[in-house]
């Protein structure tokens, strides 16, 4: 894992679209397409901003994936995840980008992990833009994460502290209307990307950041896993990188 520690919050989402986007122009240089993943949530407000501004990506030739979707709500959802990559990100970019999403609303979870399994089994992410939460989790892998499966898609279930940070970056107005269930990229999965574009913004991750860098890798901090990355990069601001003692 590799950590740059940015001036501010904003410039953190300018360098990290910068970088990713360089990966993703890299790939198609050498294959003539991309295939990345896009993370959701108020950490990625400014890195999808800046990526979606970017004019030299050919959008034609990539192939976006979805990280993960809460069960049970639909796409015109006001907190759903595919309702956020069209607004912070599709709509502002070329029409022609291909947009593989997560179907919540199935009534048939395993079925819908089904059908994007059978996709991704033959795809190799080259660019995974993701983010890390408060209790650690990268996508929607809450501790104690499952570092086993290697089912690309999976349901989980959603604890308390990942239901309770929804609430609170006001995605949801109670704890009773979030979700407990959700369809997730599984680790295993996320690890395979060829790079990872992580970006951790704001005070409140200071001490899972901390965790995540410092600490032993175990799946009570998921995000841990990522020290284990030979291409992640960290982007963090001054407020999320304050706990760590290289600083």
């Amino acid at each position: 894992m590799n950590v740059i520690i940015n001036k501010s919050k904003e410039h953190l989402g300018e360098i990290s679209a910068r970088d990713g986007a360089e990966q993703i122009i890299k790939a198609i240089e050498e294959k003539g397409h991309a295939n990345i993943i896009v993370a959701t949530g108020s950490s990625q407000f400014l890195t999808l901003k800046h990526l979606g501004s970017l004019e030299n990506i050919p959008w034609p030739q990539v192939t976006i994936f979805h990280l993960d979707e809460y069960i049970g709500i639909n796409d015109n959802h006001s907190a759903s995840f595919r309702n956020y990559i069209h607004e912070r990100l599709l709509n502002k970019i070329d029409p022609k980008v291909t947009f593989i999403d997560i179907r919540g609303e199935n009534p048939d979870s395993q079925m819908e992990c089904k059908r994007l399994n059978s996709m991704m089994n033959s795809i190799q992410i080259d660019v995974a833009f993701i983010g890390i939460g408060e209790n650690g989790h990268i996508a929607f892998n809450d501790p104690p994460a499952d570092f086993q499966t290697t089912d690309p898609y999976i349901v989980v279930s959603l604890d308390e502290a990942c239901r309770n940070q929804q609430v609170d970056e006001g995605w949801f107005d109670s704890l009773q209307d979030v979700p407990e269930t959700a369809i997730s990229m599984s680790i295993c999965q996320i690890m395979k990307s060829k790079v990872i574009i992580c970006s951790v913004p704001d005070s409140r991750k200071a001490l899972v950041v901390k965790h995540a860098v410092e600490g032993k890798v175990t799946n009570s901090c998921p995000a841990s896993i990522l020290q284990n990355h030979d291409s992640c990069i960290l982007y963090l601001d001054p407020d999320s990188a304050s706990l760590l003692h290289r600083t």
